[in-house]
């Protein structure tokens, strides 16, 4: 390609980006990336400045467990109109509609809890309904995004939506930690009205998704056209969804009592809390996964529900999959995402709780973790993604796996410095860099497993499966503190990277990408 057929292009590409559905994705990104650090850093940091133990404050970061999950509800939302408002906006933005008003009214119940004198149940269910409502929100923005444009626009509309995404997350971030400390409380000068303020504000930022989301117009073209139009077989889908989650949390709520004196005995015959804490925290969720599908089981049984039904929306997509890569090379790549992100998740969860530990206060790590960590994540998405084209993706993600499990390390080091910003600064650099690299991989992998007609269901499962074991594992990670400390812990997680680096070679010997260079 000559220099003049260059320039053409740049230009060309230049103009795309003031391209009005490409503007659209920049502000629904910012929508996006607000509620995340809601649930994990910033509410954290609040938990702990109230005096909530650490390892009470990881238990949080189930609360976002709903992305991990929203492929449960998304053929609902991808399918089921909602009454009135799919009239009057259409389906993708009634939808989309519906979901931000639930983070705004989530956030805003949130800002009205006082962990400190308030039971801490009310905010976590508070922060279990922001999860589930942002997920949502996820899952129709990216129904939008594929339907709202043709193919040449869709790379411009996934990096303005990151870019988005990525300054949610700053206001999110850095933003409330700034707020937070500009209204008076810090951790030793607790002040609840900071943090009701911060979170107000926080809401109030939704309001910019709200407004996108009247201005702009439905798809013209929308790629599922099997639609649920009987209203029997809609309402029929709607009561098997609710009883199964409410099979789901009764089996929670009721296996409480016994989840307790099962943790008891087995302390006593392990020696170790945390062991038997996790132990039968994990026998809890496989019972209550199993009691969803026996609840569901019994729908279809009952006539309630039709098998065919159930078949279309989630098990075609699964066993068009497992026909594609094959019995054994599909497990393995289902492992390799399960597990990828596992290091990066586990430090996250207790991080900004590490930093505070050391003694930075809320404005240095507001300026270096979260301002100049957001810089440095962007600049190793672009390294990243000229990593890839250069060497490949499985290479990249290789790579990237690596960093990400060696620069924990950095935190070990950084825990035995103390109270140091130019450590911070190097290991934030080295952190975020990684990620950068290994998300930009990991996204160009997942995308390359998909089927394009199956794409909305088949990436839910992919971008639920990366995060499902890594959270329910970070959520000990402040009783694994507690337990060992924290240098321990940080060889543990950079330990935990060495089966990624396995099965990522595995992978590559049986599995050729579609576009690996």
């Amino acid at each position: 390609m000559n220099q003049e057929n260059l320039q053409t292009n740049w230009r060309s590409t230049l103009r795309l980006l003031s391209h009005p559905r490409v503007l659209t994705m920049l502000f629904l990104g910012i929508s996006a990336g607000t509620p995340l650090l809601l649930i994990f850093s910033s509410l954290s940091l609040w938990l702990r400045e109230a005096g909530i133990e650490r390892s009470a404050v990881t238990y949080f970061s189930w609360a976002a467990l709903g992305y991990s999950f929203k492929f449960v509800w998304a053929p609902l939302v991808d399918q089921l109109p909602l009454p009135l408002l799919s009239k009057l906006l259409g389906r993708r933005r009634a939808w989309l509609l519906l979901s931000q008003l639930m983070v705004t009214l989530s956030i805003s119940a949130m800002a009205y809890i006082d962990p400190a004198s308030d039971s801490l149940n009310m905010m976590a269910w508070a922060a279990v309904c922001l999860g589930f409502s942002s997920a949502t929100q996820d899952i129709v923005i990216d129904a939008y995004r594929i339907e709202s444009a043709d193919i040449n626009l869709q790379a411009l509309m996934s990096s303005s939506y990151i870019a988005g995404y990525r300054i949610g997350m700053l206001l999110a971030g850095a933003g409330s930690l700034f707020l937070a400390s500009y209204f008076g409380s810090d951790f030793t000068h607790y002040r609840y009205q900071a943090w009701q303020w911060t979170y107000l504000i926080m809401a109030s930022i939704m309001l910019l998704g709200i407004t996108t989301t009247l201005v702009i117009t439905e798809p013209s073209t929308q790629i599922n056209t099997d639609k649920l139009l009987n209203k029997k077989q809609q309402l029929s889908f709607i009561f098997l969804f609710i009883i199964s989650i409410s099979g789901f949390i009764a089996c929670f709520h009721y296996s409480t009592p016994l989840a307790q004196s099962g943790k008891a005995y087995l302390s006593t015959l392990l020696a170790n809390t945390n062991l038997a804490s996790f132990i039968v925290e994990l026998c809890r969720l496989s019972l209550a996964i199993i009691a969803t599908a026996i609840v569901a089981k019994l729908s279809i049984a009952l006539g309630v529900t039709q098998q065919q039904l159930i078949e279309k929306t989630y098990l075609l997509p699964i066993r068009d999959f497992f026909q594609r890569f094959g019995w054994s090379l599909a497990w393995l790549l289902l492992a390799l995402i399960g597990l990828y992100r596992i290091s990066d998740i586990l430090l996250g969860v207790i991080s900004n709780v590490f930093y505070q530990d050391l003694g930075f206060t809320k404005p240095e790590i507001a300026s270096v973790v979260k301002s100049f960590g957001l810089l440095m994540t962007i600049i190793g998405g672009i390294l990243g993604g000229f990593l890839a084209v250069r060497f490949g993706v499985m290479r990249t993600l290789f790579l990237g796996a690596l960093l990400s499990a060696l620069t924990n390390l950095l935190f070990m080091l950084l825990s035995q410095t103390g109270h140091d910003m130019t450590m911070l600064v190097i290991v934030i650099s080295a952190d975020n860099l990684s990620a950068g690299i290994a998300s930009t991989a990991f996204i160009a992998f997942l995308s390359s497993l998909t089927n394009i007609s199956f794409t909305a269901v088949q990436y839910a499962i992919f971008s639920s499966l990366m995060t499902l074991l890594p959270k329910i594992l970070g959520g000990y990670s402040g009783s694994v503190v507690e337990a060992v400390g924290y240098s321990e812990f940080f060889i543990i997680t950079t330990l935990s990277g060495i089966p990624v680096l396995l099965l990522i070679i595995l992978a590559s010997r049986r599995f050729k990408l579609a576009h690996q260079v």
